[in-house]
């Protein structure tokens, strides 16, 4: 088989494919194969009818050979993709010049593919991450938290402040269930954690025991509900003082300064873990952003959506359910998740093709060693053979992607080493703390 790639407007290709006669036999003879196993001709077993009656069973040769040319046709094209290099990002337009009647096929597909497009600003990125150390707000509220554990609460005679802790009477109306109805007495809860439903919290500031808030707001489900809260008491909460004594007593520490370093070394080990894993995606948003939305087509964001609405249909299935279970559950329509899809495909392909012009831009394509190691790598993590795998990658006309794939990975390591880290105060961060093993980090 032969094919060539010539490059039209618009982003599409047009391949022309010669498929040799003798493929095209192979192609005949599969296909009668296949009908001879599903009719059945007296006097014959199952698939051992002659060619000559399955083709007067189906209309005659030229329906057998029709038949046969579109069920290979599909394979033939992704080969000729395979050989071409073309990365189509739709489905091709078929058109048989010549051969649909004897001898070889000589085809023409055309087929939209995937931009390559510029970029510009990625030298001097600089992306927002959170802040990999404890701040000293941090720190109190740990030491807070642990306090609360000998806190006391005394009742006072003022309106509610953030922080104070009211004793309240909550009923809750569910106009279209009264089996989803809420009254309970003596509920004590803690002002400024925003638990009860919307704007509670604010609305509650400065009244005291005795008076009533009323308001409407989600209840259980994200239903809307009447809620009426009625103050019986408003109590604040004392701490201990924080001493040497009090730290000695209640933790492995001896002295507040101690228990200070200890509890800033334990949250910046964790917000060193939490600074690594956002560095990714919010270094791939930020470098997709670079590109203007008005240069995704509209194809790849189409396919893009498509494939996250059938994967969360799988998923569901799984699960024995379906969509509208799943938009019944949430309380979304299909609208605002297709929107939502869509909304995210664009991101995905925004960082996609960013990524691609980064490695054009800075020579990073992935050659042919590094793909082939990236192959190996990939069939041991499947226990698939190596040589099976790369089979699979050219009849699938997979062979652009997969080294796509490694150019992007090349792409995505240049850009954490060249990116410039802040937190979200603006300071530089150390992009050293990104290739430490935090359970090291101190000396533990």
């Amino acid at each position: 088989m032969q094919a060539s790639a010539t490059t039209l407007d618009n982003n599409r290709v047009k391949l022309t494919v010669e498929v040799e006669e003798s493929a095209i036999d192979l192609a005949v003879d599969a296909t009668a194969k296949a009908f001879a196993n599903d009719i059945s001709v007296k006097g014959f077993r199952k698939g051992k009818a002659p060619r000559a009656l399955i083709e007067s069973r189906i209309g005659g040769p030229r329906v057998l050979r029709a038949e046969a040319l579109n069920a290979a046709l599909p394979d033939f094209y992704a080969r000729a993709v395979a050989d071409t290099l073309i990365d189509p990002i739709g489905q091709p337009q078929i058109h048989i010049v010549s051969g649909e009647v004897e001898g070889g096929v000589v085809f023409e597909a055309e087929v939209e593919v995937r931009p390559e497009l510029s970029i510009g600003g990625h030298r001097n990125l600089t992306v927002t991450i959170p802040a990999p150390y404890a701040t000293d707000d941090d720190i109190d509220a740990r030491v807070k938290n642990l306090l609360t554990a000998d806190a006391e609460l005394r009742t006072v005679d003022r309106g509610v402040a953030t922080g104070d802790f009211v004793r309240l009477h909550v009923i809750g109306v569910d106009p279209a269930d009264e089996e989803n109805n809420i009254d309970i007495d003596d509920y004590t809860y803690e002002v400024g954690t925003d638990r009860l439903t919307d704007g509670v919290d604010e609305l509650m500031i400065g009244l005291k025991a005795g008076e009533t808030l009323e308001n409407i707001g989600r209840g259980p489900g994200g239903v809307p509900m009447t809620w009426k809260f009625t103050i019986h008491e408003v109590s604040e909460q004392i701490l201990p003082d924080l001493t040497d004594e009090w730290v000695e007593a209640n933790s492995e520490y001896a002295t507040v300064a101690a228990l200070r370093e200890g509890i800033a070394e334990e949250i910046t080990k964790r917000k060193i873990v939490e600074a690594q894993m956002s560095r990714r995606d919010a270094t791939l948003q930020a470098l997709g952003e670079l590109l203007d939305e008005s240069l995704l087509p509209a194809t790849l964001v189409a396919t893009e959506a498509e494939y996250r609405l059938h994967d969360l249909e799988h998923r569901l299935s799984n699960q024995g359910l379906d969509v509208q279970t799943f938009l019944r559950v949430t309380n979304q329509t299909i609208e605002e998740l297709s929107k939502l899809f869509t909304d995210d495909a664009q991101r995905a392909v925004r960082i996609d093709l960013a990524l691609r012009a980064v490695a054009r831009a800075e020579g990073l394509e992935a050659t042919d060693d590094e793909v082939n190691d990236e192959l190996v790598t990939t069939a041991e993590s499947m226990g698939a053979d190596v040589e099976i795998l790369r089979e699979n990658l050219r009849d699938s006309g997979r062979v652009v992607a997969f080294r796509a794939e490694v150019t992007k990975l090349k792409a995505s390591r240049w850009l954490y080493e060249n990116v410039t880290y802040v937190d979200p105060n603006g300071a530089e961060i150390e992009k050293s703390l990104f290739e430490s093993n935090q359970s090291d980090v101190f000396g533990n």
